[in-house]
């Protein structure tokens, strides 16, 4: 199911499982998931917060990769 999901989405999901679990259950969907504790805290955190990225975005604006042209000197 994680692979169908954006990253956004694939942090809350895990995020709302890790709290349903309780005591342990950051760990518990780390395991299940491979994803890092880390990446779940943070989407425990958005979705206890009001979220600042609108939703037809997956990151904020500036967020990803910078394009090509920046990174190659002239």
């Amino acid at each position: 199911m994680f692979s169908t999901l954006d990253e956004k989405n694939a942090r809350r999901v895990a995020g709302l499982l890790a709290s349903r679990e309780g005591h342990g259950g950051v760990s518990l969907i780390s395991r299940i998931t491979g994803m890092s504790r880390q990446t779940i805290g943070r989407g425990i955190g958005e979705l206890e917060a009001e979220d600042e990225v609108p939703v037809a975005r997956v990151r904020a604006a500036g967020g990803g990769r910078k394009p090509l042209e920046k990174k190659i000197p002239d």
